[in-house]
Parts: C-alpha cells; structure tokens; sequence
C-alpha cells in the first residue's frame, strides 16, 4: 500500500468556511492507500522519525487539493495554425466557423485518425496536464459528428483512462455544431433519434451536453436533445451565451442544467439569477484571453451567493483555448474575472468536484482521496500572481507521487 507523510506544509483544506476552508500553518499530511487518514499539526521531529513511514519535508511550501479541469475538449487530431493565421488578420472564430472551419475542420481530422492515435494523442495532453497539477480531467467528445465517430471519440476517452493515473470524466457532445454536408433538420433528427440512443446503450447515464450558438445548434434543437436526454436518465451541461444570448442560459438553469459553461454574452441580470439555481457556472478565461477579450464578471455571481457553484476551467480545444494550464486559467481569472486568488483555487477544487459528482475530493480531509498539489510557494497568492511557468514541484495522485520539475 502506498504510504507518505508530508510534513511541515502549509496546508489549505478547502473545506467550510469558504473559499480556502480551515489553513494549518504548519501541518503534516499522512497519506496510506491513495486516502488521507490523518491530518495535524506538524509534529516534532523526533516522533515523525518514530514512525517507518516515507516522509517529505514541504519546507512550508504550500500543499492543497490537485486541480480538477471541469470543461476540456482535450481529444483532438491535427491542429488549427491557419485559422489561428486568420484569426490574427481580423477574421472573426464566428466567421471561420461559418465558412466550414473551426469545429469542422477538426471533426475532418478527428474523423480521418485511427483509433490508436486518437487515444494516443489525448494520453500526450493528459500528462502535459498531470504536470501541472491537474488530477481530474472532464473530456468531451463533439468532433465526430455522426454516431460512429462520436462514439470512437468516447471509446478513446475510456481507453485513455485506462494507464491515466489521475480521473477522467467523458462528457457526450454530440451537439457541437451541425454538418454542413447534411440537411440541418436530419443532421439534427439522427443526432436525436440515433446518435443519443447509441451513447445511451454504450453509455448509460453519461452527461450530455450541446453548443447552442449562431451557427452551431439553434435553442429550440438543444431542447429537443435535453428533453430526450433526461427522458433516458442523462444529466446535460450547455455551452451557452458564449458571443450571443439565445435564450438557452434560462431555459437550462429552469430545467437542471449541471452546469452553464462560457456565459461571456449573458447579462448581469441573468448572472445573478443562475446563483439562486442548483446550475454551476463555469468560466473559461482562456477563451477570452484567446479570442475576443470578453470575460465574465464573476462578482455579479458572487455576490448573489453563488460562489460556491463558480468553475474555473481551461476549455482546452485546437481552436478557441489551446492552453492545459489550470494555473494559467487561475491567474486570468483573477485578473479578468474578477476573482480574488482563494476563490480562483476554490473555484478549480471543491467546486468542479462537486459538479462533476466526485465527492471524494477536492478537499484535504480523512477519508478523502490523496490528490493534492505541492506548489514551489510558501504563499498561495503566488498562484495566481505569476504566469506563464509551473508553479507545481508535485502532484500526488491517489497517493503516488509524481515530479513536476526535471
């Protein structure tokens, strides 16, 4: 059984009171069997020395709960550098989109890759993540576009998960845009009537989810697909209100969404209203920072009590946010989304456990599973302070280390 003691570590539980639960200053976490069975004070080194465990001296650096990225689209094949060259000329993600780029263009790659390099490819980016701290990954599917791809997508995501140390959470996007070379209506039925169904059978009780945008699903069709959804017993997230309102941000917070991922459109109005729901809202400043500049102001929400329900993620993708940094996700969201630095790491712990069922962790706590970051920091502020490098020197995933530095 794997056991280690980190000692002398200043230790942020995450636990009530929000956001950073009860800090111990200088305190010892003892890890046996991937769960923490005792947290404490740090003892004296004489007793720590009485026990024949593997210890690790935290030196006060700063330990607390691995990250958890709630909203990726980390499986892909080939890349978006030429859109990426238009974008820079002026030309709008709308506008790509519109012409058969975009999502399109990755669902040709994703379409044209074995099975072996597309779990292949997501292994790669899942351990560039586990470097920087990310223990718990939600993946989407959505670039198949059709029954057969959408499920390859999700059985790669199965197999990736298999030598993956950390968690993956597959998410069904079986809406994320419409296939230019199929009418819109029967694209739309078959994706109702036969893809759903297929998920289904392979994937009972997956979480569906759709993109309800201009030139994406239209609202009254990710109506259909939610309605029929829970008729079959599946949750359902939205991308919504991404670059425009369509209506779908209220229609899915009355209806029990998971969660309301992007909300850059949304008024501060029905920001305040998706905090009185059981609806998480998750901020995806990558996006921002790597298209349009728009972010949301998280302190409308948090300020209409809804903080505990507010998700950072990085909506790793080719196209709108090629970043897998949760850190750097952090340090943009308390710049740009207003947040302070404990409620940016509240934001990527406790709160994405939480939304994606996994009550086993996310805090720092007995009984809890043991992922949990070391940071290279004696202060947590530096979290989101810094930019642009690995605050991270190692993540423990169900109680084995593993190196972030050389």
């Amino acid at each position: 059984m794997n056991t280690l003691r980190i000692t002398n570590a200043r230790i942020l539980t995450m636990e009530a009171p929000w956001p950073l639960g009860r800090i111990i200053p200088s305190g010892e976490v003892v890890i046996e069997g991937g769960i923490i069975r005792r947290i404490s004070e740090s003892p004296p080194q004489r007793a720590n020395q009485a026990e024949n465990i593997p210890t690790l001296d935290a030196r006060g650096r700063v330990l607390m709960p691995a990250f958890i990225d709630a909203h990726t689209h980390a499986l892909w094949a080939g890349d978006r550098l030429d859109e990426w060259d238009m974008k820079r000329r002026g030309v709008s993600y709308l506008e790509i989109l519109h012409a058969g780029g975009g999502i399109m263009s990755t669902v040709r790659a994703v379409r044209a890759a074995s099975d072996h390099d597309l779990a292949a490819n997501l292994r790669h980016r899942l351990h560039s993540m586990l470097a920087e701290g990310t223990t718990t990954i939600e993946v989407k599917s959505g670039y198949g576009l059709s029954t057969l791809h959408e499920l390859r997508m999700l059985r790669a995501i199965r197999d990736a998960s298999t030598d993956f140390p950390g968690t993956l959470v597959p998410t069904a996007l079986i809406a994320h845009a419409i296939d230019p070379d199929v009418p819109a209506e029967r694209f739309i039925r078959t994706t109702i009537e036969e893809t759903l169904p297929a998920v289904h059978d392979e994937f009972p009780g997956i979480t569906i989810d759709a993109y309800c945008e201009q030139g994406a699903w239209p609202l009254e069709a990710c109506i259909r697909l939610f309605e029929r959804a829970r008729s079959l017993g599946h949750p359902f997230r939205v991308h919504t209100d991404q670059f425009n309102s369509m209506g779908m941000t209220e229609w899915a917070m009355s209806h029990g969404a998971l969660s309301l991922d992007h909300l850059e459109a949304s008024s501060a109005e029905t920001l305040r209203a998706i905090a009185s729901t059981s609806s998480y809202a998750v901020l995806l400043p990558c996006t921002g920072f790597n298209t349009d500049g728009r972010y949301v102001n998280a302190r409308t929400i948090i300020d209409a009590a809804g903080a505990e329900r507010l998700v950072i993620a990085t909506n790793l993708n080719p196209g709108s946010a090629p970043c897998a940094s949760m850190p750097m996700a952090i340090a943009l969201a308390v710049r740009m989304n207003h947040l302070t630095p404990q409620e940016a790491i509240a934001a990527c712990t406790r709160n994405p456990a939480a939304l994606l069922g996994l009550h086993d962790r996310g805090v720092i706590a007995t009984g809890k599973r043991a992922d949990l970051v070391l940071l290279r920091n004696t202060d947590e502020r530096l979290l989101a302070y810094e930019f642009g490098g690995n605050p991270v020197d190692l993540t423990i995933v169900n109680g084995f280390p593993h190196e972030s530095r050389p």
